[in-house]
């Protein structure tokens, strides 16, 4: 793969501290303290994670690049799309991390602008749709009651996934969709990044503060009440 080849990602990252909602605790916390509860959270989020980047690697491969076929990147398999620094920062912080990002060459595309926004889409709208199905899954076969929070933060944390990725924000999918221009280019798009992930306004960053209403939006059309 040629050097500067541009690709997508990272991160995925997860903004709203789902398991700290629930628990108060991190993720090792959450391990010693109730394993059953940790391995659904952080098998979900690695899923998560997995489908969104692999949604990445379908979609250029249907748009004529074979590029993650050739990365070996065409596949469900999470443990393909799983960055080891990224995997850790779940681990400690439980509140975000990411996944490898998504190779794809744009001279492969016939249309580079609007192909490299459609394969961009194909993150969070597979998080959408997984979050869906799960939603229509729960309402067919209610989880036991001790794991009814556990399940619905399943939900959540998809949307809330799909959610932050789509934010304008370099090199945050929606930078890629919404954005024909990169305005912040040449600039240190990391401290961009963090600035809208430091809770600045009373505990909250700008990325919750813009998140949170469409996440209670979203919610309370697929949470069963």
């Amino acid at each position: 793969m040629p050097a500067g080849l541009p690709v997508l990602g990272p991160p995925p990252a997860i903004v709203t501290p789902i398991c700290h909602m629930m628990y108060n605790s991190n993720m090792l916390d959450l391990l010693f303290t109730s394993p059953p509860a940790f391995a659904l959270i952080f098998g979900g989020i690695i899923i998560a994670i997995g489908i969104h980047e692999a949604a990445h690697c379908f979609m250029a491969d249907r748009l004529g690049d074979p590029t993650p076929r050739a990365l070996g990147r065409l596949t469900l398999n999470p443990i393909a799309h799983l960055d080891p620094l990224g995997t850790l920062v779940i681990l400690v912080t439980g509140a975000f991390g990411w996944g490898k990002p998504a190779p794809f060459d744009p001279y492969n595309l016939q249309n580079p602008r609007r192909d490299t926004a459609l394969i961009a889409l194909a993150g969070p709208a597979s998080n959408i749709l997984l979050a869906v199905l799960l939603s229509f899954l729960f309402r067919l076969v209610p989880p036991p009651y001790q794991l009814t929070a556990i399940s619905y933060s399943l939900i959540a944390l998809n949307i809330n996934l799909a959610l932050f990725n789509l934010l304008p924000v370099p090199p945050l999918d929606g930078s890629k969709i919404f954005l024909r221009t990169n305005p912040w280019k040449n600039r240190n798009n990391l401290l961009l990044l963090l600035l809208i992930l430091f809770p600045l306004f009373g505990g909250h960053s700008i990325a919750s503060l813009i998140i949170s209403p469409l996440s209670r939006l979203f919610l309370s059309l697929l949470l069963p009440n």
